[in-house]
C-alpha cells in the first residue's frame, strides 16, 4: 500500500500526504511535517486568487511563503474566476510551487457566495474552464479538490468525474462527505472508490486518517495515494508513524518534553513567517489543543494558552505543562532538530 506515486510529471518516493488545513498549514507547520516525516509533498493554506493578485505582498506572505528547509509544496488556489485563477496559477509557479490544486470543496458561506469552493460542484462548465485555465497558465501537475454527493440531493459525481477528466486535470483528491456534512459523519468510502473507477489519472482519497487501520480502510478504495489532514497537527511524525505501521517497522513516539518543544518551535516560526509576535499567538490558540493530546491537565493547558498574549509567557505554560525544565537526553530530538533555527535546546 505504501509505494511510489506519480502525478503529472512529477514522482515521489512515498504516496502519503499532508493536507491543506485553514489557519494553519503554512510555512512552520509544513516545516516540521516534513522533518519528522517527509510526505510525497505538503499543501498550503487555500488562497482567494483575489487576495493573491490584489492584496499587498506583506498580506501573501502567509500563504505563497515556501521555505528553503520543507519539502514539495502544493498551493492550493480558490477561485471562481477563470482570468484570475490562470494569473494566480502563474503567481504561485514563479513562487516556487510544485504542484496546484483548486479547492472546489470549501463549505464555508462566504467562499460559496463567491462562486468558489463547493459551489464549484453544481457548476460543471464553469469547472471545466477553471481546470482549463490553469492547465494554460502552469507547466506543474494540476489536481482539483472536492466533496462527494454523499447522500445529498445535489447528484454530481458522475457529472465531476467526467469534467475532471475532459479539461485534463492530472490527479483529483476526494474528500469522502458531502459538503454539508460536519466531521461526526464518516467519511464515505464508496464514492471515493467510485472516483477511482471512473477515472484514469490518480485519485487520492481524504477524511479521517488518524490511524494505520483508516489508512487500510482508505487504501481498499483502491487509491492511488492518501491524503492525511487534521490528525496531522501536532503530531508532525504522524506519517512517518504510519510508514513504519504498514511496514511492521518499530517507531518511537516522543514525550510530552519533545511534543511542548515542537509546539514552542511551531509558534516561534509563525513568528518569524507574520513578522507580528501577538497575531502568531492569537495563531497558535488554534493548534494548542492538539499539541496537549497527551497531556492529563489539557483543559487547563488550554485555557492558559487562549489568555496568552506573548510568547515569553506562552514559553513558561509550556515549560509547566510540558516539564521543559527538566531537559533530558532525547534520541528523537537529536535525531530531527539539527535543522531548527528557532528553538536551540
Amino acid at each position: 500500500m505504501i509505494k511510489p506515486l506519480s502525478l503529472g510529471n512529477l514522482h515521489f518516493p512515498i504516496n502519503l500526504i499532508q493536507g491543506p488545513l485553514a489557519g494553519i498549514s503554512c510555512a512552520p507547520f509544513r516545516q516540521l511535517t516534513w522533518r519528522y516525516s517527509q510526505p510525497a509533498f505538503s499543501c498550503t493554506e487555500m488562497v482567494s486568487c483575489k487576495t493573491l493578485l490584489h492584496h499587498p505582498i506583506l498580506a501573501q506572505r502567509r500563504y505563497i511563503h515556501k521555505d528553503s528547509t520543507e519539502g514539495p509544496v502544493c498551493f492550493q488556489l480558490a477561485g471562481s474566476d477563470p482570468i484570475e485563477v490562470g494569473e494566480a496559477a502563474k503567481m504561485v509557479t514563479d513562487c516556487g510551487a510544485d504542484l496546484i490544486d483548486l479547492n472546489c470543496g470549501c463549505p464555508v458561506p462566504k467562499i460559496r457566495r463567491k462562486g468558489a469552493g463547493s459551489s464549484l460542484l453544481t457548476a460543471p462548465q464553469q469547472l471545466y474552464q477553471l481546470i482549463y485555465a490553469l492547465k494554460q497558465n502552469t507547466h506543474l501537475p494540476v489536481s482539483i479538490k472536492i466533496r462527494v454527493q454523499g447522500n445529498s440531493s445535489e447528484q454530481f459525481n458522475h457529472e465531476i468525474a467526467k469534467v475532471v477528466s475532459d479539461a485534463g486535470a492530472d490527479f483529483l483528491v476526494v474528500h469522502g462527505r458531502h459538503w454539508t456534512e460536519h466531521y461526526e459523519t464518516p467519511c464515505n468510502h464508496e464514492q471515493i472508490q467510485f472516483f477511482v473507477e471512473q477515472l484514469k489519472i490518480p485519485v487520492i482519497g481524504n477524511g479521517d486518517i488518524a490511524c494505520i487501520n483508516s489508512l487500510k480502510k482508505m487504501f481498499a478504495t483502491g487509491c492511488a495515494g492518501v491524503m492525511v489532514a487534521r490528525a496531522g497537527v501536532g503530531q508532525p511524525w504522524l506519517i512517518k508513524k504510519l510508514i513504519a505501521e504498514m511496514r511492521a517497522e518499530q517507531f518511537d513516539m516522543p514525550s510530552n518534553f519533545e511534543i511542548g518543544q515542537v509546539f514552542i518551535e511551531h509558534v516561534a516560526g509563525l513568528i518569524e513567517l507574520l513578522q507580528h509576535e501577538k497575531f502568531a499567538i492569537l495563531q497558535s490558540r488554534k493548534f494548542a489543543k492538539y499539541y496537549a493530546r497527551t497531556l492529563t491537565n489539557k483543559l487547563a493547558f488550554c485555557s492558559e494558552v487562549n489568555n496568552c498574549e506573548t510568547f515569553d509567557i506562552l514559553k513558561n505554560i509550556c515549560s509547566q505543562y510540558f516539564n521543559l525544565d527538566s531537559v533530558v537526553g532525547s534520541r528523537f530530538l537529536t535525531q530531527h532538530l539539527a535543522s531548527s533555527r528557532y528553538v536551540k535546546i
